[in-house]
């Protein structure tokens, strides 16, 4: 019965903004409000349902159809919007130069940047004298540990030759299926060769050539419709995600590791500065920046999923920030997978230095420092833009220093509570990439920055 009671108000909340999208709100107020109604519904299931565990779960069982309804929408849309995307830019360019150019600029910044996040995740975790030694490992963390083993001896073989061989589809069949965590990279890759195909077949028949160009621009209009038939639901998919986030946080284990979290959120939060610094200094209004990829933060970070935010990605870097299409659909997809500033390089870099001490290493020194940044960006290659994913950079950047493994397992309890964070700046230094990649390479694009 509370269930049910639940739930109806949770509907009526559902309808009310529904209403607002009626009235003409705009998107972006819109998703503030779901947000806003998200948080209060969690805190209200928290108050009013203390130490009556399951009728918070049986709720959320229901609120999760629509939140994870809505992600699922949006990974359902990924790959084609990938494949389409990418055919119709190269199609579009007709200039295999100008496409590698960009995608050398798109991954020099998406590198540099880790580069620089490992940098201030070593200096955060100094500063706040993080150890390993000091956090409690519990039973779970425990069973966690166990399991990071059993997954880092998948992993544990990958040197940088198999990352990149991870990029080559050799299937696309298989990787359509996003079966692989490299998969949306191999879509990017055939999606490159399909359309230097249809150039070439362009080429030896001008006729054909305006079928071909003709029948691509179809599809990715469809493609665009879809998206934003999708877009349109995001404030109910926001409020039910973080209805969800919050009722189900568990106050004792954010506690236990409360220092661990804000120094994870002050490093997060001084990436986030230091890309705006980069926009300032490209020309770039921080004011109109951020009005327009705030929603699709908001969304990253409720749904810990870089991946699951592409699509929004790439129709707020082309509709609302004018990025040409070529630009902002490589920032967005290879940012989805190289260099996540969060996952790739905050995450790893900290645990490297909290587990520095007890192997004999000093954390400070600039030979560990070096060689740690080093590694960082080499291993961003290939992270899966899914949650979870900043544990798969950890399994891959600690054997490299010579670092055991379990130790990320400590931090399993408060995973999503970072992770969301990590994500939404994941997807802002895709972004960030996207506009200043337009800002040096964007002239003789900017015809194809309109959907």
């Amino acid at each position: 019965m509370l269930v049910t009671v639940n739930v109806v108000l949770f509907s009526v909340v559902v309808l009310v903004l529904f209403r607002l999208r009626k009235a003409g709100l705009a998107l972006s107020r819109q998703v503030l409000a779901g947000l806003l109604a998200g948080v209060a519904f969690g805190l209200g299931l928290q108050f009013v349902y203390a130490g009556q565990a399951e009728v918070i779960s049986d709720t959320l069982v229901w609120v999760n159809v629509i939140g994870t309804g809505y992600v699922s929408l949006l990974r359902m849309i990924v790959i084609p919007l990938v494949l389409v995307m990418m055919i119709a830019a190269v199609v579009k360019m007709r200039d295999v130069a100008a496409l590698g150019r960009i995608g050398a600029a798109v991954i020099g910044l998406l590198i540099a940047t880790t580069m620089i996040a490992a940098l201030v995740g070593i200096g955060v975790a100094n500063v706040f004298g993080l150890s390993a030694e000091s956090i409690t490992q519990g039973a779970r963390e425990l069973a966690g540990a166990q399991m990071l083993t059993q997954r880092y001896e998948t992993v544990a073989g990958l040197g940088m030759a198999d990352m990149l061989v991870r990029f080559i589809p050799t299937n696309i069949f298989y990787d359509l299926t996003e079966a692989r965590p490299s998969s949306i990279i191999a879509v990017v890759v055939f999606g490159v060769l399909f359309g230097l195909a249809a150039l070439g077949v362009a080429a030896d028949s001008p006729a054909r050539g305006e079928q071909i160009e003709s029948a691509v621009e179809t599809l990715r209009l469809i493609i665009m419709k879809l998206v934003r038939m999708v877009m349109a639901l995001t404030p109910y998919g926001i409020f039910a995600l973080i209805t969800s986030v919050v009722a189900g946080a568990n106050a004792t284990d954010i506690l236990e590791l409360l220092t661990f979290v804000l120094a994870s959120y002050l490093a997060i939060a001084i990436m986030f500065g230091v890309h705006a610094l980069l926009l300032v200094l490209n020309g770039t209004s921080l004011a109109v920046y951020f009005r327009a990829v705030w929603p699709v933060l908001a969304f990253a970070f409720t749904s810990r999923s870089s991946a699951a935010t592409i699509p929004l990605n790439v129709e707020t870097q082309i509709r609302d920030l004018q990025v040409p299409t070529p630009i902002a659909n490589l920032s967005a997809t290879l940012g989805s997978t190289i260099g996540q500033n969060g996952c790739a390089g905050i995450y790893p870099a900290m645990l490297a230095v909290m587990i520095a001490p007890s192997m004999g290493v000093d954390p400070m020194s600039l030979d560990f420092i070096a060689g740690l940044v080093a590694i960082v960006a080499i291993s961003s290659f290939g992270v899966a833009g899914v949650g979870g994913g900043a544990t798969f950079a950890a399994l891959i950047v600690l054997p490299a220093m010579g670092f055991p493994v379990t130790v990320a397992a400590v931090l399993i309890s408060i995973e999503p509570l970072i992770d969301m964070a990590r994500t939404a700046l994941n997807v802002n230094g895709a972004m960030t990439t996207g506009v200043i990649t337009k800002r040096w390479l964007g002239r003789g694009l900017e015809n194809q920055a309109t959907p």
